[in-house]
This record gives C-alpha cells, sequence and structure tokens, in this order.
C-alpha cells in the first residue's frame, strides 16, 4: 500500500519536473544572452537598459518559436508525415538557418510604420517604448502558449508598439492607416487560407480518391501536384524567404519556380509508373505519396519564416543597441543588425520551439480537424499560395492566419461533403421499395465506389426509375422521418474555432493594454 502511495506521487510530481526542466534551459539561455550584452561597448545607462532589452529580446524570440512556428510544422506531425521530434528538430534548424543567412542585415526601426518617431520626446523614450513592447508582445504570445491558441506574433508586437508608442505621445503618433490594413488581415487571411486549402481537397478528391481505380489516377495526378508545389515552393522562398538578401522580381521567381516544378514532374513521373503495381488500391496507400513533399514544406516553410519573423524579436533590441550607441540617442529609420543580435533571434526561436512548441503544434496538427497527408499538403499549399497572391494584390495577411485557416478550410469542406454524401443516402433509400435491403445495399456497394459522374448518372436513373412506378412502396412514416434528418458529423471542433477566433481579435488590443501599462510603470522607474 505504502509502495503504491508513493508510485502515484511520483507520477504525480514527473510533469512538474519536466516543466521545471524547460523552465531552467530557457533561464540559461536568458541569462547567457544578459551576460553577452553586459560586455558589450556601451557606456553609461545605456549599458543597462542594452542589457534589459536583450533579455526582453530572448524571451521574446523563445515566445515566437513556441506559437508561431507551430503554422509550418503542425500539419505534417497532424498528418503522421513526420513525428513530433522530427518536426522539432527540422523546424529549429531551418528556422536558425533562415534567420541566419536570409534575415537580413537592415531592419526598420519602427515595426511596419506604426509610429512616427519624430515625435517621441528624446531617444531614451524610445528605447523604453521598445523595450516595453517587446515584453508586451512576449508576454502576450507566452499566455496564447499557454492555453494553446496560435496567433499572430507580428500582430503581437504591432500592438505592443501601438500601445507604448500612445502611451508615449498620445494617440497622434499612430500610423491609422497601417492598423486598418492589420486590422483587415483579421478577416482576408484565414479567409484567403480556408479558400485555398478547400479548392486543392477538393481538386485532389474530384481527380484522385472519388476514382475507381485510385492508384492510376494517382500515378497521373501526384506528380502534377508535387510539381504545382515546388513551383509554388520556389517562388516563395525567393520573394519571401530570400528577399533581404537577394531582390528578384516576381516574374523572375515565378519563371525560376516553374523551372524547378518541370523539372520534378519529369522525375517524378516515371519514378511513380515503376512503382505504380507495388502501390495498393486505397485511399491509405496513395496517401503515403504525399509524405516526402510534405517534410520538404515543412523545411521551407520553417526557413522563410526564420528569415521574416526573425525581425519581430531582433528588430526592436537591434534598434534599442542602435539608439543606446549613437551620440545623443538619435534614432535613426533603419539599424543595422549585429550578429549576436542575429543569434539572439536565432537560437531563441530554436530553444522555444524545443521546449514549448509541442502544444501549440498539436493544437494546429490534430486539435482543430483530423488531418492526413493530402489534407496538409492542402494546407501548406494554401500558406504559400496565399502570401504570393496577398503580396501582389496589396493585401495584408498574416501567415498564422492562413496556415489555420486552412485547417479549418479543409474542416468545413470535410463537414459539407458528409452531409451531402448523407443526403445522397437518404435519397437512395427513399427511391427502393420497403424492405428490399438488398437491393438498397447493392446500390450503395456500387454508389460508394463509383466516380462523382458516375454518381450523378446513377441517382438520375434511379428518380427515373421512381416515378415510372404506379405505386412506389417507400419506407414507412417512422423510418421517412428518420431518414429527413440528414446525419451531418460535426468534423471541426467549435470550440477550437472560438478560442482561436477570440484570441486573434484581442491579440491586437491586449498587447497594446499591456504595452502601455509596462511603459507607465518603466517611465515611472526611470524617472
Amino acid at each position: 500500500m505504502e509502495l503504491k502511495h508513493i508510485n502515484d506521487i511520483e507520477k504525480a510530481t514527473k510533469k512538474g519536473q519536466s516543466e521545471l526542466f524547460r523552465l531552467g534551459i530557457a533561464l540559461l539561455f536568458i541569462v547567457g544572452v544578459m551576460l553577452y550584452s553586459s560586455t558589450l561597448d556601451v557606456s553609461g545607462h545605456g549599458s543597462l537598459m542594452l542589457v534589459i532589452a536583450a533579455m526582453i529580446g530572448g524571451y521574446m524570440a523563445m515566445n515566437i518559436g513556441a506559437n508561431d512556428v507551430a503554422n509550418n510544422v503542425g500539419p505534417a506531425v497532424g498528418s503522421h508525415a513526420i513525428t513530433m521530434g522530427g518536426a522539432l528538430l527540422i523546424a529549429a534548424i531551418f528556422e536558425a538557418a533562415g534567420a541566419l543567412i536570409a534575415g537580413g542585415d537592415v531592419v526598420t526601426t519602427i515595426r511596419s510604420g506604426i509610429i512616427d518617431p519624430s515625435r517621441l520626446p528624446s531617444g531614451d523614450t524610445f528605447v523604453w517604448l521598445m523595450m516595453s513592447a517587446l515584453l508586451a508582445g512576449a508576454v502576450w504570445l507566452n499566455f496564447a502558449t499557454a492555453v494553446g491558441a496560435p496567433v499572430s506574433t507580428t500582430h503581437s508586437i504591432v500592438g505592443a508598439v501601438l500601445g507604448a508608442g500612445a502611451a508615449a505621445a498620445g494617440l497622434d503618433v499612430v500610423n491609422w492607416s497601417t492598423m486598418t490594413e492589420i486590422a483587415a488581415s483579421w478577416v482576408i487571411s484565414p479567409l484567403l487560407g480556408g479558400v485555398f486549402a478547400a479548392g486543392f481537397l477538393y481538386l485532389i478528391k474530384r481527380s484522385i480518391t472519388y476514382q475507381q481505380n485510385m492508384v492510376q489516377a494517382a500515378v497521373k495526378m501526384v506528380p502534377i501536384l508535387v510539381a504545382l508545389m515546388a513551383w509554388t515552393f520556389t517562388t516563395y522562398l525567393m520573394l519571401k524567404g530570400l528577399n533581404k538578401i537577394w531582390k528578384v522580381s516576381v516574374v523572375f521567381a515565378s519563371l525560376a519556380g516553374l523551372g524547378v516544378g518541370v523539372a520534378v514532374l519529369a522525375l517524378l513521373r516515371p519514378l511513380l509508373r515503376a512503382r505504380m503495381h507495388r502501390i495498393e488500391n486505397t485511399k491509405a496507400s496513395v496517401n503515403q505519396l504525399f509524405t516526402v513533399p510534405l517534410i520538404f514544406s515543412a523545411a521551407l516553410l520553417s526557413f522563410a519564416h526564420g528569415a521574416n519573423d526573425v525581425a519581430n524579436a531582433i528588430g526592436p533590441l537591434a534598434a534599442i543597441f542602435d539608439a543606446v550607441r549613437s551620440v545623443g540617442g538619435q534614432v535613426a529609420d533603419k539599424a543595422a543588425i549585429p550578429l549576436w543580435v542575429m543569434m539572439v533571434g536565432a537560437l531563441g526561436i530554436s530553444i522555444g520551439l524545443a521546449l514549448f512548441g509541442p502544444k501549440v503544434i498539436r493544437t494546429v496538427g490534430s486539435e482543430i480537424t483530423e488531418l492526413d497527408k493530402m489534407r496538409a499538403y492542402c494546407i501548406a499549399m494554401a500558406a504559400t499560395i496565399t502570401v504570393i497572391v496577398a503580396s501582389q494584390m496589396g493585401l495584408p495577411v498574416s501567415s498564422t492566419h492562413i496556415a489555420v485557416g486552412g485547417v479549418f478550410g479543409v474542416g468545413f469542406l470535410r463537414e459539407y461533403l458528409k452531409a451531402n454524401y448523407a443526403r445522397m443516402e437518404d435519397e437512395i433509400r427513399a427511391h427502393h421499395p420497403e424492405g428490399d435491403l438488398v437491393a438498397i445495399n447493392a446500390f450503395l456497394a456500387r454508389f460508394k465506389t463509383a466516380s462523382v459522374e458516375q454518381k450523378g448518372v446513377m441517382l438520375a436513373e434511379l428518380k427515373m426509375q421512381s416515378k415510372l412506378q404506379m405505386d412506389p412502396a417507400n419506407f414507412s412514416k417512422l423510418e421517412r422521418k428518420g431518414l429527413k434528418k440528414v446525419y451531418r458529423q460535426e468534423l471541426v471542433k467549435r470550440s477550437q474555432l472560438i478560442k482561436i477566433a477570440a484570441a486573434w481579435v484581442i491579440t491586437v488590443p491586449a498587447s497594446a493594454i499591456m504595452a502601455a501599462m509596462i511603459f507607465y510603470m518603466v517611465k515611472g522607474l526611470m524617472g
């Protein structure tokens, strides 16, 4: 009995021990950043400011890794194309590589032109403002990660800069046109992501899984789909992943992507034809063909994310470093990013992902709707195409909202198709004589394996045969009443939809209010 109690106590404390381990590693990273920043050549009170800013920047970077990276690897993990450990390893490597290789040498000091620095009273005010914004954005991300809600890190820091700026110099300092665009992205991003993802899933169902010979259809369509993925991902990588070190036009990037896509098509089609006889005519077997493309997509999305979103953590830190080193604390329009600042961002994102990322990865990958490899492919395609299309149209979008919108898109399409199929089954049963179960089951078996076009023909013939009968005996009144209630299984968790939508809506105001409060506290302490 006593041994049993001891085992129960050990099990109860095991979770707490792992939490303490993660917190300990995170604390060691932040302390290391603070110690290094204290050795830099900055004199006076600027040295203390830099140490505090470096600590907050490292904290922000870890929270970006814990929350935002889930969008890149979540679908691949949820579809079992890759394990959680494999996803964490790939994402950590490619996030850091994207930040260090393609993160850029210069960032604007004021994120997205949210506030006008010329209206700030002094350089010290600017430093306090950016530190308050960094801390508020990081705290909000930490909270969102704790509840498993994927939110936009860009919106978190944008709201925080807005709130701290308003607290420092009033509402006139805010660029409200930029804020209007950001608010528009709350609607534009998930809608576009959902529409593109659902469109690709419907294409796959019509061209592969609704066909009688799925293997033959897959050998024909999968090389085209993977080539299309190679085309869009190459274009996306050149426009978004390498844009800070290599400026190319959208035409050049599209043509380069097309060349890669054609090469992938020429390579993959004969390989699949050679394997055709070894692939079973099942959806599960066809699903396996999307495994390798999904692994590549997770890596490339992580690289592009590291190149772009590392600025959310290190942009304000680089600006603060530039301000405390400049004569008179002047604020420049742009600030060079030293290597040590890039390392803080790259390592922080990777460490945060490894320590705290699995929770949000599970939310995106498996807790909204069930994902297989085909659906995960559609979400990855939606993530890249939406960003490319929206950026060329000048529409503001969020990569987080696009990816999560894509997950909801495929889930709601599955619900619609499931309900539609249930209605067709009810119609079939209603047009057969009561009690003729053999005929009903035989027809349903043929109907299930028929193509979409054949289903339409079968339903039309069934209706015609029913009309030609003088007195068609249908199901009993009670059974008929039951058939009218179309079975509709919910394939998307509404609780997750409400939680994530609420987190999106309050991200900017929550981080803004928090940043304003922190700024007032910092201002009071610094005198």
